[in-house]
Parts: C-alpha cells; sequence; structure tokens
C-alpha cells in the first residue's frame, strides 16, 4: 500500500504522512523544501521524497503520473495570508490562488481519473473551517478553502452516484499549532493566551483521527467537537452577521500575535 502526500514537509502534512507509515503505508512525501523532506526520510523507513512546486505544471504532471501506483492521494499543499484585502500583495494572493486551488483542482482530477478507471482508492483533500465562513482579514484564503469543499463534495456524489468505490474525504479543521501561522504572518498565540490554547489543536491529534475516519470514508473531516458546533451554529445567522463576528476574533491580540 502506497500514499503520496503534497505539503509533506511539514505540520499536517508531515503527520498524516507520519500516520500513515505507521499503519503501513510506503509513502511519497511531496513539498519545495528539500531539507524537510530529507529529515522526514531520516525519520521514516520506505519514504520515498519528491521536490516540486505544485504551482508549477511540469511539477503537477510529474506528481500526477504516480497516481497508478498509490492507494490515497492527500492534497495538502496551501497556506495563507493575513491581512485587509486592500493592503495584501496581489502577487503572493495569486500564488495562493494557484496553490489551494488551481493545483488542488488539477491533482484531484488526475487522481479522480486513475482512481475511477481502477475502481478503488482514497482521496484526502484539506481545506479548513474557514470553508464555511466568510472570512474578513484572511478574505481570499477563506475563499480557497471553500472552493475545496465544495468541489470535494460534488465530485464525491458523482462518484456515488456512479457506484464507483473511490472515497473523497475533505478536512476541515479549525487552528491547529502548525507552521501556517507563521507563513501567513499571523499568531494563534498560545504561549501566551489561555484561551488560544483551549481552541488550538495539535497536529498530530489532528492527524490520526484524519487518518482513521478517511479510511472509513468519511466524507466531511471535523476534528473537534468544538469545532462541530461552531460549524452547526453558522445556520442560526446571516452572513453578514458572521462576517461582523469573524473580524472581531480575527482583530484580537492573540491573532494578531500582539501583547
Amino acid at each position: 500500500m502506497k500514499a503520496l502526500i503534497t505539503g509533506a514537509s511539514s505540520g499536517i502534512g508531515r503527520d498524516i504522512a507520519r500516520e500513515l507509515h505507521s499503519r503501513g503505508y510506503e509513502i511519497i512525501a511531496v513539498a519545495r523544501r528539500r531539507e524537510r523532506l530529507d529529515e522526514l526520510k531520516k525519520e521514516l523507513a520506505n519514504v520515498e521524497i519528491m521536490c516540486a512546486d505544485v504551482t508549477k505544471d511540469e511539477d503537477i504532471e510529474r506528481i500526477s503520473a504516480r497516481a497508478e501506483e498509490v492507494d490515497i492521494f492527500v492534497n495538502n499543499a496551501g497556506f495563507g495570508t493575513f491581512g485587509e484585502f486592500n493592503g495584501t500583495d496581489t502577487g503572493e494572493e495569486l500564488s495562493m490562488i494557484d496553490t489551494n486551488i488551481r493545483a488542488v483542482h488539477l491533482l484531484m482530477k488526475a487522481f479522480v481519473k486513475e482512481f475511477k478507471k481502477r475502481g478503488s482508492g482514497h482521496i484526502l483533500n484539506v481545506a479548513s473551517l474557514a470553508a464555511f465562513f466568510p472570512g474578513p482579514l484572511f478574505a481570499t484564503y477563506y475563499a480557497t478553502k471553500a472552493y475545496v469543499l465544495r468541489l470535494s463534495l460534488a465530485v464525491s456524489e458523482e462518484l456515488r452516484r456512479s457506484k464507483s468505490k473511490v472515497k473523497i474525504s475533505v478536512l476541515c479543521p479549525g487552528p491547529v499549532n502548525t507552521e501556517f501561522s507563521d507563513v501567513a504572518g499571523m499568531s494563534f498565540g498560545v504561549d501566551k493566551f489561555r484561551a488560544a490554547r483551549l481552541v488550538v489543536l495539535d497536529s498530530r491529534k489532528v492527524a490520526k483521527y484524519t487518518v482513521k475516519k478517511m479510511l472509513k470514508g468519511k466524507k466531511v473531516i471535523v476534528p473537534s467537537f468544538l469545532m462541530k458546533a461552531v460549524i452547526f451554529s453558522r445556520h442560526f445567522f446571516s452572513e453578514t452577521f458572521l462576517a461582523r463576528i469573524i473580524y472581531k476574533v480575527q482583530n484580537m491580540k492573540f491573532i494578531r500575535g500582539e501583547k
């Protein structure tokens, strides 16, 4: 059994690689940072590393070419940028769209085609709790994750109706303690604020829960009762009201990283 994971050099991607490896899967770990991939290769046996940038067409083709030999594809590569829309860097946002939407779309299509032809396989797309909400101060990131969620659910239904055994899951975690916040230019404040420690999840625990649910064919994976309650609560409020609340939450000191 073999699994291919993008964004495997850190965070949830790395910990999903660890979890699948502990279950006996050979791992193809894909990421841009060679040094981080080398560290993972030293840690785990039966790991093949592939340096690739999912914003480049030639690298998407290289990854897609491996679909024939894997049983699980984890579409994890992604990042976010924090700040007001009129102040964030347009080039960085376009790169985010290429990574979080275009690459996810193209890779998912390639693996769906191969898995459906074979009649088996699991695809895990990594979205976010953000997929369910408007996201002021994180507007583009929230929008990209909404795309991932909706695409995953739609294609999953197509596969179900065609009686395919291919399964698509989408992971929608809330805040997770990874490098994501550093890249995004914000902070969850787990070292300073008690409230943050109650909300932010451990990446390894998220990975273990996610793999368990994915292998059982769960469509939408939300690894926290609190986050499940947050998603459910959105039905009681207008989108305008939610946007106002989310702005206030994301403007809090522990999100902004201030003392």
